[in-house]
């Protein structure tokens, strides 16, 4: 097997890991850090993909800062989306915020 395929292998993994992650998980926190699984398999198959292919490394690197950026502002989001809805609701369980229409504003 060529390191490619390992990289993107890996790369799936991760992404798997994610996906199975972000649809089981109960709690704002681990979607969170399944959706962080899955940009980084996403990151890691754009630079093994430049570095061991004719691209240009430049361009698979800046990708990949673009995607680290990416991960980086989404979790600042998140995490203050958690704070809010943990001071109104005293909880980040998905289950308890699926009635926010019945709770009181």
């Amino acid at each position: 097997m060529s390191a490619l395929t390992l990289y993107m292998l890996a790369a799936l993994l991760l992404l798997a890991i994610g996906l199975v992650g972000l649809i089981s998980r109960r709690t704002l926190v681990g979607m969170l850090i399944s959706v962080e699984m899955l940009l980084n398999g996403a990151g890691l198959s754009v630079v093994a993909a430049a570095k061991l292919t004719p691209a240009s490394d430049a361009i698979g690197q800046l990708a990949t800062i673009f995607i680290m950026g990416l991960a980086a502002a989404e979790a600042t989001l998140v995490l203050a989306m958690m704070v809010v809805v943990y001071r109104r609701f005293d909880t980040v369980t998905t289950s308890a915020l699926t009635t926010l229409k019945d709770a009181k504003l």
